[in-house]
């Protein structure tokens, strides 16, 4: 059987930083995301008996070393939940770069997620892909539900989870996402996880974490839009005070990155409500509303270090299609 996903990216508001369990990709604190409409990936598994090996292609191009291991993991625990021996066929396709912190190994294992499970005879509900998804990269349980959504930490695999706490449709706030640089991160996001104990800041980041969840679902339901952006342009800063601390420190932005971040305070002053957000890597994402959204996005077009400008409303979650990219 064939089975063909698409699933979304998400911006998280609320980070998680550091794991408590490696194997199961548990983290040290839950967060809060939102799921991007035009970031997405598209990935087709079929489970051939004639294989002999598990292939998968991103983007074109054949997958290999540490990147193939991680996908024949996660289909290894898909045949361990049914009776099937076969290798499996698995081709992907993104519709933004990988590997510069747009979450790209979110959508791609959500997706797999889904269309691996489908194509093995599985049926499993939200709660069961969530967490089969988050084995493979952990933000990835926040691509299966849509809207904004929070992932409950939980101490033990059948208790972490991403469940929607509010629908797509709730708040039309939009994500502009201002790609400054296709390079890839030298460091991934999985492997720099490994280092966020070693800084001196992460404690205290642990005892407020929770306390700063909370705050953000109450801002979410108010639609306190300027509260919001505060406090996750903040989350979004400390969080990279944590990784500039760790040992070694993680430095993902590029120069134009912190120009583009004090030009988002600049364009404050001139009374536009924008906020940024960023994850491991160069790009930032900008907040606004509906209303500000030409004014922004004309802005940035000034800038000709800017490779491209993609908006994104609230999306759906993981889904199925029949549109099988083999």
């Amino acid at each position: 059987m064939k089975a063909t996903a698409i699933a979304p990216s998400n911006i998280a508001f609320i980070k998680y930083w550091g794991r408590k369990d490696e194997e199961l990709r548990l983290p040290e604190n839950g967060s809060i995301a939102m799921n991007l409409s035009n970031l997405q990936t598209i990935t087709t598994v079929e489970f051939i008996p004639e294989l002999k090996n598990d292939e998968m292609a991103i983007d074109g191009k054949k997958e290999t070393g540490v990147g193939l291991k991680r996908v024949i993991r996660h289909l290894n625990r898909i045949r361990s939940l049914t009776k099937i021996k076969s290798m499996a066929k698995a081709v992907s396709e993104n519709n933004f770069p990988r590997a510069t912190g747009l979450s790209s190994s979110a959508s791609g294992f959500a997706a797999l997620t889904l269309a691996a499970s489908k194509a093995a005879g599985l049926d499993l509900n939200e709660k069961e892909l969530s967490i089969l998804a988050r084995q493979g990269s952990g933000s990835a349980c926040r691509s299966i539900p849509s809207g904004f959504v929070e992932w409950l930490d939980g101490n033990t695999n059948s208790t972490s989870c991403a469940i929607s706490i509010f629908p797509e449709d709730y708040w039309q706030i939009l994500d502009v996402v201002v790609i400054v640089s296709y390079e890839k991160k030298e460091i991934l996001t999985s492997e720099g996880q490994k280092l966020a104990k070693s800084s001196i800041f992460f404690p205290l980041r642990q005892r407020l974490i929770k306390n700063k969840i909370k705050e953000c679902k109450r801002l979410i339901k108010n639609k306190d839009f300027r509260r919001f952006g505060e406090l996750i342009e903040a989350e979004a800063l400390e969080l990279h005070a944590v990784m500039l601390t760790s040992e070694p420190s993680l430095i993902y932005w590029l120069p134009f990155t912190i120009k583009l971040i004090n030009q988002v305070k600049s364009w404050r002053k001139e009374g536009i409500e924008v906020y940024f957000t960023l994850n491991t890597g160069q790009n930032l994402h900008l907040i606004v509303e509906e209303k500000d959204k030409d004014i922004i996005v004309k802005k940035l077009k000034k800038f000709k270090e800017i490779i491209k400008v993609i908006v994104n409303k609230p999306s759906i979650g993981a889904r199925l299609t029949n549109k099988h990219l083999f």
